[in-house]
């Protein structure tokens, strides 16, 4: 399934109606991350850009200058995602520091979303999940082993065994 095509399925839950094509070199966004990027989200952001759905933040590639509105950043989050994987020990059994996690996603209540990025392919990373909300005794820290663009249509239409975040303002809703 192409990158493009595997957004069918989100299109039918979110409307792209406001969406912008972000105008992204992906070459000179990798050189800053130091990392190639998964090409679901690629295709995100030319269909729907930075931004939210609902009151999940979708973040953007690199820094914006924009006047009113600043989605956020993959390249200015990364830094306390990173400690926040380090401060906590990341997902229980996964042997991994906080350079091997890049975030992608804020919000729901202050959940944050993101990649683990062990793999070199960069299609093969699974989502990892803080959340801020959990059942005593439970990680805060959460791993699904899905696409970003997958982990948002699983969310969606509550095909997980249970809500994936702390808070289910998206949970089996449409945007």
């Amino acid at each position: 399934m192409s990158a493009e095509s595997s957004l069918e399925p989100l299109l039918s839950l979110v409307s792209n109606e406001h969406g912008a094509d972000e105008q992204v070199d992906w070459a000179d966004v990798e050189e800053a991350l130091g990392v190639g990027l998964p090409s679901d989200y690629k295709a995100f952001m030319s269909v729907y850009g930075a931004g939210g759905i609902g009151d999940l933040g979708i973040l953007g590639p690199l820094p914006v200058n924009y006047l009113q509105w600043d989605p956020g950043s993959i390249v200015d989050s990364a830094p306390p995602f990173r400690d926040l994987w380090d401060g906590e020990g990341g997902v229980p059994g996964i042997e991994a520091d906080g350079s091997s996690v890049l975030p992608w996603g804020s919000g729901c209540s202050a959940n944050e979303l993101g990649w683990l990025t062990l793999d070199p392919n960069p299609d093969r990373w699974p989502v990892v999940a803080w959340r801020r909300q959990i059942s005593y005794g439970d990680s805060r820290w959460k791993l699904f082993d899905c696409s970003m663009v997958d982990f948002l249509i699983k969310m969606m239409r509550a095909e997980f065994d249970e809500c994936p975040l702390g808070d289910a303002s998206l949970w089996g809703k449409r945007s």
